[in-house]
């Protein structure tokens, strides 16, 4: 017989091979099965990931919007006040110009008064007397010095206003510049997408940089320079309408002094006018809230009046239950009622009476109230008819209109 050339290995049972190709079957279920599971996370996690770029991108984009917005708003509020402040820088320097000339001129004036007194001191013997008229030469000749330091005091604050209006222009300046090229810079940034040619990865783009500062500051800067701006243009509003004040004034004091004293006299009558006004209507209001008032305490009086005839009826069925005979007289449901409801009209009763006097506290107060006012009314309308008379009066003070030279008004650029 002949020998088999490969010694046979161990032999297993055919229990040992179903076994095998069982575990083999379930290994491969288990793997394709651990298979989809990742797959469906990587799947969701893909469609999170993607979905939370894309809303990142979206908030990202959404933010530089806003504050593309924010800024333009500021750029367009600093380049109005830019324009009013170089209005106000011209206005300021034709006024400043303006009160140049009239210190020029008072000096011919000047000269013109001291030479008169020059020519008077060739005046000999008896003729030489301090009469009227070296007494209003030297008046003028006062009254011109004083003008003069007047209108050079208002010269130099002029100066000094138009040094501030230009440091608060070159600061409003420099912001504004700052914010355009802010603008253009953040533009550029929503203009980036994937497909962008120019992008690319940066050495720690998540770096703060040095000078940075909060969003509250940067706001407060801007704020400061427009606010300043502004306040340095109502001071220069403020100042011109000085100047040009004191112009007039070195032209005709009594003049300006009357205009000072009438406008003052119109706007006193106008805040009587308005206070009486107010005071009318007060009263109008107070008589309307007294009528009410009334007919709210007659109602609580006929509430009070009806309660109390309530009050009675109970007090008499109670009164007349305490007479049933024997057994029948047992505390029942119809007397406990009828001890509730004593109870709560008593108490009923109590609070209207409560709330009837306290109505008529009320009432004596507005009565109170309104005799007040109407005295005040009886005092302003008093008050009134004097400034009116004292307005009728002043007509008397009036000039012919042919005599009045218009002046430009600085502050309004009308004329008066």
């Amino acid at each position: 017989m002949a020998s088999l050339s490969v010694k046979p290995g161990q032999r297993f049972t055919l229990p040992d091979w179903q076994n095998n190709s069982l575990l083999i079957s379930a290994d491969a279920e288990q793997q394709r099965s651990d298979s989809h599971h990742i797959r469906q996370e990587g799947r969701a996690l893909r469609n999170e990931t993607g979905n939370q770029a894309k809303w990142d991108e979206h908030n990202t984009r959404t933010h530089l919007n806003d504050r593309i917005t924010s800024v333009d708003r500021w750029r367009e509020a600093l380049a109005r006040c830019l324009t009013e402040i170089d209005s106000e820088i011209d206005a300021l320097t034709k006024v400043k110009e303006a009160a140049e000339n009239a210190l020029q001129a008072k000096n011919l004036c000047l000269d013109v008064a001291i030479e008169c007194l020059t020519f008077r001191e060739s005046r000999r013997e008896i003729d030489v007397v301090r009469d009227p008229v070296e007494e209003e030469l030297l008046r003028e000749v006062k009254v011109i010095e004083k003008t003069k330091k007047v209108l050079q005091q208002r010269v130099d604050d002029a100066f000094r206003q138009l040094c501030l209006l230009k440091e608060a222009r070159q600061q409003l300046s420099c912001d504004h510049r700052h914010k355009v090229e802010t603008l253009e810079l953040d533009r550029q940034c929503v203009s980036f997408n994937p497909t962008s040619g120019n992008i690319s990865f940066k050495v720690n783009p998540t770096r703060i940089p040095d000078g940075t500062t909060a969003l509250s500051e940067w706001e407060l800067n801007s704020r400061c320079n427009k606010e300043r701006a502004e306040a340095e243009i109502k001071a220069s509003v403020d100042l011109r309408g000085a100047i040009t004040l004191s112009i007039a004034q070195t032209n005709n004091e009594l003049d300006a002094q009357r205009i000072a004293t009438e406008f003052a006299l119109r706007k006193r009558i106008r805040d009587m006018e308005g206070a009486l006004s107010e005071l009318r209507w007060q009263e109008q209001n107070t008589l309307e809230e007294i009528a009410e008032m009334e007919e709210e305490i007659r109602q609580l009086e006929e509430d009070v009046r009806k309660r109390t005839l309530d009050l009675k009826v109970a007090h008499t069925r109670l009164e007349t239950r305490t007479y049933r005979p024997h057994r029948e007289l047992c505390r029942d449901q119809a007397q406990y009622g009828l001890t509730d409801e004593v109870q709560q009209l008593e108490g009923i009763i109590r609070a209207l009476q409560q709330k009837r006097t306290e109505s008529q506290d009320a009432l004596d107060a507005l009565y109170r109230q309104l005799h007040r006012i109407q005295t005040d009314i009886g005092y302003k309308t008093n008050s009134l008819q004097l400034d009116n008379k004292c307005m009728d009066t002043r007509k008397k003070l009036v000039i012919p209109v042919e005599k009045f030279d218009p002046e430009v008004d600085a502050v309004n650029r009308t004329r008066n």
